[in-house]
């Protein structure tokens, strides 16, 4: 499938070059930056939570150790960030933005599902591209989601992306496999 490419207007995310270069971003109501140790019991709130996991690829956390475990494993070239509430500093969700082996850079996200329907998903996934795009040199990023799971297509494709293909996917343990809708965008 051709794929239109499109034109990506630096949104404004980044308020001097310095925070640029580094993993930091802010938009209108985050702070987007990577996780520590300090964020684990936020975290756990949703990656415990089996109405959030249930289409993910990894199955639901069972304590705030195996969270920080997590943490401590995410090594720099992984791109994987928290989002946080510029009111309260609260982590209410995270993602990721890396390449695959194709090239292109996989959009991935989670939420708090006290954080759903408010428009934080999209703010966030719409920071991390232009942030790869001006940081990563990133043109081609992709991103699925399972077919049930109708509010993240709405996510994926209010941040740009375009229907690729239908497809599947397994939770890393291969315990389940979702049918899923593929996405693709492609900026100048």
């Amino acid at each position: 499938m051709q794929m239109e490419s499109r034109t990506f207007p630096c949104s404004g995310f980044f308020n001097n070059e310095a925070q640029k270069m580094e993993r930091y971003i802010q938009t209108q109501r985050l702070i987007i930056k990577p996780l520590t140790q300090d964020d684990a019991a936020d975290v756990f709130e949703w990656v415990s939570d089996r109405v959030v996991n249930r289409y993910l690829p990894y199955n639901p956390y069972e304590s705030v150790e195996q969270v920080k475990k997590w943490i401590a494993s995410i090594d720099d070239e992984d791109y994987e960030f928290g989002f946080f509430l510029k009111d309260g500093g609260k982590c209410i969700g995270s993602g990721s933005i890396g390449q695959n082996q194709n090239g292109d850079y996989d959009l991935g996200y989670n939420f708090n599902r006290n954080y759903w329907g408010k428009g934080y998903a999209t703010e966030a996934g719409k920071a991390m591209i232009d942030w790869a795009y001006h940081n990563l040199n990133a043109r081609s990023f992709a991103s699925n989601h399972a077919i049930d799971n109708v509010a993240s297509g709405r996510v994926i494709q209010k941040c740009g992306f375009q229907f690729d293909h239908y497809g599947q996917y397994s939770r890393f343990d291969g315990s389940e496999t979702f049918d899923a809708v593929y996405y693709k965008l492609h900026l100048e």
